[in-house]
């Protein structure tokens, strides 16, 4: 009987002891990080038969436990690792934000300025003040571009920076858990018992690693862990770590991208393969924010570059130099070619090079309206070959990144025009050679204003370069308008003498040499020709309104008299030319209004506002979509705490009632010796 006291005296102090120890544990590591709470599990010993039934033999531990559940944890880890992709995200498009909408230094004031000195220049041509103010407020926009590209520079390689730190600290978090896995082997394969501690530490790193990048788990026989990003690339397997590297992009060099370390190289993995965490994060910042700012406001420091140089080129400046003149400079901003960066592992000869093609210009035969252009705000691939064994000479593609849309393909060499850029293929590449085109993702670092006429104000083509002067003797009401001119019109046929008839009333026009076009009023019956005579009314009654000729068009009314004339020439006169003349200018100044850009959809402000608008409705959506993540962290954490947390007050109620079970069975064995020392004293 004593024996029996002894022994299950015995077992139950065993069991206090480690109940007493398991919960002295969860005290201590109440505040530790991802620390799991456990319990002790108890069961009976087996019971001994005997003629008076069944006799208990006490209690034994089987094992202690921790109070987790994967599906809460994984819970956890798929909102931490969203809420740190978003946190990510937002920390970053924000600057962006704060930048662009700056009332001060954002672009907006500077176009503003930029255009009301172009005005001045429209209404005061003759005053060198004018059109140096001009130049001033069009060296300050350039600025403006530049600082602002730089800010969005800077951007980018806080960014790459950002990516390497991850990189790095992914594969120290994935070493870590590695070894962690070997010692979770040796552990339970020594004691058939779950490591608890070593669980919770490795569990608390896969936390930590969804902070950085998206993985996902799946443990086997042994205990250990196998970890996974992407598609399923191995992270961890077992004991073994594979190394991400943070590398410069094989596409485009200006951009780190994350890669695996393999026997054969490094494996660069896509973007879009990269999500969660701060990587993922940091990646979709910089594709769908980063990028498109820099783009847009390329795009619309290249439109204003090449509309106004097209418009410029167009005017007569101030010492009467026109296009054809020598001298003249038809371009006052400055503005660099599209940029072309081939793919690293290219093995071809391939040579391309890329222009803007010229903009949308105002067509024939009134030349009114304004240039635009048709340039996007995206990058282009451009990919020789579709298939192995594919010849030099044979397929290429041509992709426009932001929305994957192939926007032109051919074979062979030659040139080919897309979204207003014309590309010049002179020799094909290999088969699977890629390049990278940047049509305007640099224009607003590299804007200029011309060096030329920044030095001479003078020569800003603010004047037309044609004017009209009618004959003192006239005596109809016919008048006929200074005049307009288009691109590649011909001056050097002037000057030209238009005359009327010797009828009365005369009937036709005369003096235009070379070819012709009539309009008339009522629309019909426009009347073309070369040299001859231009009459005056047409067959269904429309009196004549415009004449274009060489480029040139002129809006005509009312009716000569018998032998009026009209002498159409070059608006130049010695060095004086054209003082008082600010025709051109006054285009210059409408294209702040008109549509210039997408095509001739949208004005250059209007663009920069869809700019900062995007940009703003990006980041108040991030915002909002940071707390509601934050939120449903927060409860998986509460869902999480209320099974695995501890509780000091339940720990302490527990702590009571195992020092009351240590002292009961402490009982049973002083109970148990006297009977034993009973049972000698009666011997």
């Amino acid at each position: 009987m004593s024996t029996g006291l002894f022994s299950i005296g015995i077992s139950g102090l065993n069991a206090a002891q480690l109940n007493l120890l398991a919960t002295e544990h969860n005290v201590v590591n109440a505040s530790t990080p991802g620390y799991t709470r456990q319990r002790v599990v108890q069961s009976t010993n087996t019971a001994v038969n005997s003629y008076a039934g069944s006799l208990g033999q006490g209690v034994h531990v089987q094992t202690i436990e921790r109070m987790y559940d994967k599906f809460l944890t994984s819970q956890i880890n798929t909102a931490q690792t969203q809420m740190s992709s978003l946190d990510a995200y937002y920390s970053q498009i924000k600057q962006i934000d704060a930048m662009l909408a700056d009332p001060s230094a954002g672009l907006s004031p500077a176009l503003q300025d930029f255009f009301s000195g172009v005005q001045q220049v429209s209404s005061n041509p003759s005053l060198l003040p004018a059109r140096q103010s001009m130049i001033s407020a069009a060296q300050t926009l350039v600025t403006r571009f530049q600082n602002l590209d730089l800010r969005l520079t800077e951007i980018a390689e806080q960014v790459n920076g950002r990516i390497s730190n991850a990189v790095a600290e992914i594969n120290s978090f994935a070493s870590q858990i590695a070894k962690l896995n070997q010692q979770i082997i040796v552990a339970e394969s020594g004691y058939a018992q779950p490591a608890n501690d070593l669980l919770d530490q490795r569990d608390q790193l896969v936390n930590e690693l969804n902070k950085l990048i998206k993985v996902s788990t799946t443990t086997n026989a042994d205990g250990s862990f196998n970890l996974f990003i992407g598609t399923g690339q191995q992270l961890v397997v077992s004991a073994q770590a594979n190394e991400l590297t943070a590398t410069s992009s094989r596409a485009d060099p200006t951009k780190i991208v994350v890669g695996l370390k393999t026997l054969g190289g490094v494996q660069e993995f896509p973007e879009s393969m990269i999500t969660g965490g701060e990587l993922g994060g940091l990646i979709s910042f910089r594709d769908q924010s980063l990028e498109v700012a820099a783009n847009e406001m390329g795009r619309v420091a290249a439109s204003l570059a090449l509309t106004f140089n097209a418009q410029n080129a167009l005017g007569q400046d101030l010492t009467g130099k026109a296009a054809g003149d020598i001298g003249f400079v038809g371009g006052f901003f400055t503005i660099p070619d599209p940029k072309l960066v081939p793919n690293s592992s290219n093995i071809g000869s391939a040579s391309l090079a890329a222009t803007f093609a010229a903009p949308n210009a105002p067509g024939a035969p009134g030349y009114s309206g304004n240039f635009s252009t048709n340039l996007s705000n995206s990058s282009y691939q451009i990919q020789f070959g579709v298939a192995s064994g594919v010849p030099l000479s044979t397929p290429y593609t041509i992709t426009r990144l932001s929305d994957n849309v192939q926007v032109a393909s051919g074979t062979g060499t030659g040139n080919v025009v897309f979204d207003g850029v014309n590309l010049a293929i002179t020799a094909s590449g290999a088969n699977g050679d890629r390049f990278i085109l940047k049509p305007v993702t640099e224009a607003g670092r590299n804007i200029g204003v011309n060096p030329l006429v920044a030095a001479d104000p003078r020569l800003v083509a603010a004047a037309a370069p044609v004017k009209v002067t009618q004959a003192l003797t006239n005596t109809g009401s016919m008048a006929v308008s200074q005049g307009i001119v288009g691109v590649g019109y011909n001056a050097s046929v002037l000057p030209v003498t238009l005359l009327a008839e010797a009828a009365t009333p005369p009937t036709t026009l005369s003096g235009i040499t070379g070819s012709w076009t009539a309009i008339y009023s009522d629309g019909q019956n426009a009347g073309s020709g070369t040299g001859g005579t231009i009459a005056l009314t047409n067959a269904s009654g429309g009196t004549l309104s415009r004449i274009t000729f060489s480029g040139m068009s002129f809006e005509v009314s009312g009716a000569p008299a018998s032998g009026d004339s009209f002498v159409i020439g070059r608006n130049r006169s010695g060095t004086n030319a054209g003082v008082q003349d600010g025709r051109n200018a006054a285009l210059f100044a409408k294209l702040q209004t008109q549509n210039t850009l997408a095509g001739g959809t949208s004005t250059f402000q209007a663009a920069y506002a869809g700019l900062v608008a995007d940009n703003s409705i990006r980041a108040r959506e991030a915002k909002v979509q940071l707390d509601a993540q934050s939120a449903i962290l927060d409860q998986a954490q509460a869902t999480r705490d209320s099974l695995s947390g501890v509780n000091l007050d339940e720990e302490a109620a527990n702590m009571l009632r195992f020092q009351q079970a240590y002292q009961a069975s402490s009982k049973i064995l002083e109970i148990g010796n006297r009977l034993f020392d009973t049972i000698l004293s009666i011997g």
